[in-house]
C-alpha cells in the first residue's frame, strides 16, 4: 500500500484538581471550545466535548504519530493556562491522571451522545461510579484507592 490509513478515535476524560466543582457553568461552554481550539491546533480533530463543573469528556480523532499522553499534557497545560488567564480562576487545574478508551467509527455516535447529555446523566450518577463503570466495561484494572 502505498499511503497510511488509520481512524483513531479516542475518549479522552479527566477531572479537576481533586474533583472541585469549579468548571462554573456560565464559562463552561467558553473552555469546551477552548479546549477543541487547543485539540486542532495539535493537529487533532476535535469531535465532542462535554462535561460538567468537575470533569470533562473529550471524543477527539488523532493521528498515528500522536502520543496520546502528550496531548493530554498539552491539553490540560494550554486550557488551565486559559482558565487563569481569561476567566481568572488563579487555583484551577486538572488532575495527574487521565482515562483513555479506543472508539470504533461506528460507535462515535454513541459516545458523541453521550458526551452531550453529561449533565443529565450526573443528575443520577457521580463522576467516580461513572469513571468506575466506564473502567469496567473496558476490563482496565484499577486500584481504587487512585481513583480518589
Amino acid at each position: 500500500m502505498s499511503s497510511t490509513y488509520v481512524s483513531l478515535h479516542f475518549h479522552l476524560i479527566f477531572s479537576t484538581k481533586y474533583r472541585t466543582p469549579n468548571i462554573d457553568a456560565e464559562w463552561r461552554a467558553r473552555l469546551h471550545e477552548y479546549l477543541g481550539g487547543t485539540v486542532h491546533g495539535l493537529d487533532g480533530v476535535p469531535q465532542c466535548i462535554g462535561g460538567t463543573n468537575d470533569h470533562v469528556h473529550l471524543l477527539v480523532g488523532l493521528k498515528s504519530t500522536h502520543c496520546i499522553a502528550d496531548v493530554i499534557r498539552e491539553i490540560k497545560k494550554a486550557s488551565s493556562g486559559w482558565v487563569h488567564d481569561t476567566i481568572g480562576v488563579r487555583d484551577f487545574g486538572w488532575q495527574i491522571g487521565y482515562a483513555a478508551f479506543t472508539v470504533s467509527p461506528t460507535a462515535c455516535g454513541d459516545v458523541r451522545r453521550y458526551i452531550e447529555h453529561q449533565e443529565e446523566h450526573h443528575k443520577t450518577k457521580t463522576f467516580l461510579e461513572e469513571l468506575i463503570e466506564l473502567l469496567e466495561r473496558a476490563g482496565i484494572e484499577y486500584d481504587p484507592k487512585y481513583l480518589e
